[in-house]
């Protein structure tokens, strides 16, 4: 490069205008709004015009403008979905099983996290409902009046969560807490602690409910105690009060609060699982990656997300909201090194 040539910059040619459908009218000898109907409600016109409407479109490079199209159409072709903690794996299968759903309809997903604050929740889903067609809520912090209310706006579904009239996915907890109970009652245990997640999830309460009446079954004692937030370092947090509880085995809301809470415990010399058993529910990436892995009761995560984004489609299509979808989604315990025999006395 020569002194001259240093410093220079090199032009940058002008972007070419996006097409738009009088520009494929133009091209394809018809009117703009005949490239409407093609373009927004196929079989409306003869097929041959139709054909050549989509060749002019593609020698164009035509993209379709969402906000052009929802104006015709009243429909963005998009579909919100918003999660309690976007750091949190078991959202990860939700999100794919969503988006393979919305993909195949040629529906986008736009993703949102509200951070375990319901205030938070209900202002991402307010700053959302007027550019998309409907929102999935995953574990909703939200009083259940709040979110009929956004339903009455745009088509509303929940995960893990029942709501009256709006449509609700939840996996069958029953099958899964029943095989770990039953596991830990044959390694011995006769003393079960939950710890439980936030106060205002419906399905930590549902899954409290659940050991309550499985442990009552196999003669054993259980006992709740309440963490702060479902995070590792919660149940870091939480060995203190697991010590004290006298329990030998414990189930945790889900597997961050059960990871922490194993990391603790081992820190603290305490051994896992000869010491103490820990199992976690939903089973996340990485819950083999520990040492020892965990014990986990799995759910169908991938189907719920693909659920839900069905189940907005099927309300955009006119199906009533009132469903509650959990019989083809069941719970199973997965087991792994962080359960053994309850300790001799």
């Amino acid at each position: 490069m020569s002194e001259n040539d240093r410093g220079t910059v090199n032009a940058v040619s002008p972007r070419k205008p996006a097409a738009t459908i009088y520009d494929i009218a133009q091209l394809a000898g018809v009117n703009a709004s005949t490239v409407s109907r093609a373009l927004s409600t196929p079989g409306r016109i003869s097929a041959k015009t139709e054909q050549k409407i989509h060749a002019a479109a593609k020698e164009l490079n035509y993209r379709v403008n969402p906000a052009a199209r929802a104006l015709l159409t009243g429909r963005t072709r998009t579909i919100g979905l918003i999660v309690a903690d976007i750091t949190n794996p078991v959202f990860f299968d939700i999100v794919r099983g969503a988006e393979r759903e919305a993909a195949e309809h040629d529906y986008t997903l736009v993703l949102a996290e509200f951070r375990e604050s319901a205030e938070t929740e209900m202002f991402t889903a307010r700053r959302l409902i007027p550019s998309v067609d409907g929102l999935i809520l995953a574990t909703s912090r939200l009083e259940p009046d709040e979110i009929r209310g956004l339903a009455e706006e745009k088509p509303v579904v929940v995960i893990n969560r029942e709501v009256e009239d709006i449509t609700s996915i939840v996996a069958d907890v029953a099958p899964g807490v029943d095989q770990a109970i039953t596991h830990l009652a044959g390694l011995g245990h006769t003393r079960i602690a939950y710890v439980a997640g936030p106060q205002r999830s419906w399905v930590s309460h549902k899954r409290w409910e659940s050991i309550l009446a499985a442990t009552a079954r196999s003669g054993m004692e259980a006992v709740e105690l309440p963490s702060e937030q479902p995070v590792m370092q919660a149940g870091r947090a939480m060995a203190p009060a697991v010590l004290s509880s006298g329990a030998t085995a414990v189930i945790a809301y889900n597997d961050l609060l059960a990871i922490g809470l194993m990391q603790e415990l081992i820190g603290r010399s305490v051994s896992v699982p000869g010491d103490i058993s820990i199992l976690g529910f939903d089973n996340i990436f990485g819950a083999d990656f520990t040492t020892p892995g965990l014990t986990s009761i799995g759910s169908p995560h991938t189907e719920a997300g693909m659920y839900a984004a069905r189940g907005i489609l099927s309300i955009l299509d006119g199906a009533p909201s009132d469903q509650t979808s959990h019989e083809a989604l069941v719970t199973s315990l997965v087991l792994r090194g962080s359960t053994g025999p309850r300790p001799a006395v």
